[in-house]
């Protein structure tokens, strides 16, 4: 454990949780990305200015936004999909048909 300036013994850093935050920002969710980003860089502010249970509150809020992105996004991802297989799916799988007759016809 390192020593603060009253020489007592200083906690470890929490995890700032940046690289997630920016990754969900960037492949997931924009809005809850963005908050995840807030609160990651407040991690190392607030523990160098010894807040050291503010540290920890912005890495937990940290944590858990770029989660709500990333589960964010799964659910968007898993609606789309659900929305094109119940409106467009009889027309993919005719597409699909036809052109496995059309490969059919191409090898005989």
């Amino acid at each position: 454990m390192e020593m603060n300036q009253t020489n007592q013994p200083q906690p470890p850093q929490p995890s700032n949780h940046l690289a997630m935050a920016i990754i969900t920002t960037i492949i997931c969710c924009l809005p809850a990305g963005i908050v995840s980003i807030v609160y990651a860089t407040q991690v190392n502010s607030k523990y160098n200015a010894g807040d050291y249970e503010g540290a920890q509150r912005a890495s937990k809020n940290a944590k858990t936004w770029w989660i709500v992105s990333m589960v964010t996004a799964l659910v968007i991802l898993i609606g789309y999909i659900v929305f094109v297989f119940a409106f467009a799916g009889d027309d993919i799988m005719e597409q699909i048909q036809r052109e496995m007759e059309r490969q059919e016809q191409l090898q005989q």
